[in-house]
């Protein structure tokens, strides 16, 4: 089983427009809605690559309750979410069909008392027990220390379990210090962690802080990837126009999914190319277009080396 963390969860929802205009009234002409937030994406999108994914967190209110409904409808993923007295937030993705682009609107997450923190621990700690990996994914909702990302690595790898990191500033900070197995930060957060904007410096700039590898998702350029096996730059054969909601998830779903399979560092990259852009073409945030992806994954270019032996 692979365990994903997702502690600021969401409703996913998606409003498709024929063009988004500014000030301007709009006829929506599709609405779909997802369960959502990071670690979901990732655990739907592993479950369709034919893994067993429990997905834990948190979930309140009525929005809480559509996100938990949504997951009975998704095979192959376990809910272990816990109930707070606060309500889920609701993402709002609009969908410009005329350029291709998307506009994101996300809503702060509930405040999560001390009381629902410590139950959460003790329950991530037994759902350890039984995992084969673990994604700790997104943002920290209101109440939730901000060093908690790097207390959950430590729990992990306390149990002999590899633990991947996906969020960004201080907590991606504080959690690279904790030795994660694997951060995948965007460009942007890389930039933020490590002050340089040069992808290349910057990942082994990240290594040097702690994680035992760093994959920085570089968008419609691909991955460059820095490990201790090696170093490579994973590239789509063409970008791709769509939502780009989810992407990086995608990318972190076929990572995941790589190491636990144990499939060589190019195989996995490559993986989680076209998982990232296959997920663009969907029509939905957190799916995947599987014609895409099987079309993609062929054509992904993959260059570097591995560390000599």
């Amino acid at each position: 089983m692979i365990l994903t963390v997702t502690l600021n969860t969401a409703l996913d929802i998606t409003y498709r427009v024929r063009a988004l205009t500014p000030h301007a009234s709009h006829r929506v002409s599709e609405v779909t809605e997802r369960p959502g937030g990071k670690g979901l994406n990732v655990a739907r999108v592993l479950a369709a690559l034919g893994h067993e994914a429990t997905v834990t967190g948190f979930a309140g209110g009525a929005t809480g309750e559509a996100v938990r409904r949504g997951l009975t409808h998704t095979p192959g993923v376990v809910d272990a979410l816990l109930p707070v007295t606060g309500a889920t937030r609701r993402t709002i993705a609009v969908a410009d069909s005329t350029t291709g682009d998307t506009t994101q609107l996300n809503e702060p997450g509930p405040v999560i008392t001390p009381a629902e923190w410590s139950a959460f621990q003790e329950v991530y700690e037994d759902l350890l027990r039984s995992a084969s990996a673990v994604a700790l994914c997104g943002s920290l909702p209101p109440g939730v220390p901000v060093g908690a990302y790097a207390g959950l690595v430590r729990a992990a790898r306390a149990a002999a379990v590899p633990v991947l990191l996906d969020t960004s500033g201080e907590p991606l900070r504080r959690g690279v210090a904790a030795r994660p197995d694997l951060v995948k930060p965007n460009a942007d957060e890389l930039a933020e962690l490590t002050g340089s904007h040069d992808p290349a410096q910057a990942t082994r700039d990240a290594r040097r802080r702690g994680a035992h590898a760093v994959v920085a998702s570089l968008g419609a350029k691909g991955l460059l990837a820095v490990t201790a096996e090696g170093r490579w730059r994973a590239t789509p054969p063409q970008m791709v126009r769509g939502n780009p909601t989810g992407a990086g998830d995608s990318a972190v779903a076929g990572l995941l999914s790589g190491l636990v399979e144990k499939v060589p560092w190019p195989e996995r990259l490559a993986r989680a190319v076209a998982l990232s852009a296959a997920t663009v073409a969907a029509t939905a945030a957190g799916e995947y277009d599987r014609a895409v992806y099987e079309e993609t994954l062929e054509r992904v270019s993959v260059t570097g080396e591995a560390t000599a032996a």
